[in-house]
């Protein structure tokens, strides 16, 4: 029997994992700005969006029980494109917001089960060496999907609005048919050429011994290290992103309220050159730079820099705020500035997060820790437009420059190893 090509599957199916992600997490959020709603309303409703990643290590292990992963991948993907035509769908309606919200929920539950089945497929799929190998063009055509969404559906979507004069509500609802027949072509051409691996079978456990597995895997989650570290460690997670969980949702409002609101008054075409491209490319940047200089020279030397590097750069968003300067390569120059350091700073997290999670239960370990930062984005995230509308752009985001410091202090009281991360 032939092998389909890694090359066939792979940046489909990468691409497909991260599409809906950026929909659910970063499109709504233009979406529902466009659609009327407020800097405080936006933070909340779309803040709720990203419980389904929060709580994803609960489910996943119970997927083995029910079906193979392949199976899960495209019976997630139908699902995904369904929601997508649901969205459009329920638009033009007089309940398109409850309609809409229910959908994108809806797809980011789905979202959530497709990155553990897809993760699952390619790693039963490939032996360790291809999955070394191919590890680099999975990572592209996710980030792909992530230009596709912030820089080419954003500005499509303010094409559409100025040059054919069509209404924010029209146009939202071309862009969402438009993903959703993307996501069904996508679906039909995994149930063609996606393998069909033979050791893709469901497993044998009953759910009490699933049940019971993952007790087991909490308890050694929660008792690594001592009880103190344990706490420091839970703190450093949930809140070493904290001013980025502040900012993630008011700076795509502030980038395209008008100056009469006190934004930048960015049209859709320049935020997603602005933010979806030159930002991405910044914050790509940042995570190779700062993934070789780890690999150089250890995770500790490279601590407090990369902490600086998360942290200071946001201070642009004030001098944005305060000078209301509209142009785009300067502001693209900001934003540049800015995503570079967080890619460089991120690594700092994603690096400690593999540290804490050596030893058995890596995998899941290392999931529960995406859930508790997923947590640290979620509810910062959903009070950070009531703070901002109560006390506008300027001072919100010299109140962010303030909470850095928990950055730094949560920091702090890490315990790594001097070698952890040095190539050997």
């Amino acid at each position: 029997m032939k092998k389909t090509s890694p090359w066939a599957w792979i940046p489909t199916l990468y691409f497909a994992e991260g599409l809906p992600n950026v929909v659910v997490t970063a499109l709504s959020i233009v979406m529902y700005m466009q659609m009327g709603l407020t800097d405080a309303e936006v933070g909340l409703y779309t803040g709720w969006l990203a419980l389904p990643w929060v709580v994803k290590p609960l489910w996943s292990p119970f997927i083995d029980l029910l079906k193979t992963k392949r199976w899960w991948v495209l019976t997630m993907q139908l699902l995904m494109g369904s929601a997508l035509a649901g969205i459009a769908f329920t638009l033009p309606t007089p309940m398109w917001f409850q309609g809409s919200m229910f959908f994108l929920f809806a797809m980011a539950f789905a979202s959530a089960t497709h990155d553990i089945s897809a993760d699952g497929f390619y790693m039963i799929e490939l032996d360790e060496h291809n999955q070394a190998k191919y590890v680099g063009l999975r990572n592209t055509f996710y980030r792909l999907a992530v230009i596709f969404v912030n820089g080419a559906l954003v500005s499509l979507a303010g094409l559409l609005e100025h040059s054919f004069h069509m209404s924010v509500v029209y146009t939202w609802t071309l862009i969402f048919y438009g993903l959703a027949a993307l996501f069904i072509g996508i679906w039909l051409y995994h149930c063609r050429m996606m393998p069909r691996p033979k050791d893709d079978i469901s497993s044998d456990k009953g759910v009490s011994e699933v049940a019971a597995e993952l007790k087991r895997m909490l308890i050694t989650f929660f008792s690594k290290f001592g009880a103190k570290e344990t706490f420091f460690v839970m703190l450093f997670l949930l809140l070493y992103r904290f001013p980025e969980a502040l900012l993630n949702t008011m700076t795509k409002t502030f980038l395209m309220r008008p100056p009469s609101d006190g934004g930048l008054g960015l049209s859709p075409e320049e935020y997603g050159l602005a933010q979806g491209t030159v930002g991405l490319i910044g914050l790509l940047l940042g995570g190779i730079i700062g993934g070789v200089l780890v690999s150089r020279d250890g995770m500790k030397k490279w601590l407090w820099p990369m902490v600086c590097a998360i942290t200071l750069p946001d201070v642009v968003y004030i001098y944005l705020s305060y000078t209301l300067e509209s142009n785009l390569w300067i502001v693209s120059s900001c934003l540049f500035v800015e995503q570079f350091g967080y890619g460089l700073g991120f690594t700092v997290l994603t690096l400690y997060m593999l540290y804490y999670c050596q030893g058995k239960f890596r995998t899941s370990h290392y999931s529960i820790c995406t859930g508790i930062s997923y947590l640290g984005l979620m509810l910062p995230g959903m009070v950070s437009g009531y703070l901002k509308d109560y006390v506008g752009y300027q001072k919100f985001f010299i109140i962010v420059m303030v909470c850095c410091l928990i950055t730094f202090v949560v920091t702090a009281f890490l315990k790594i190893d001097p070698e952890f991360g040095k190539k050997k």
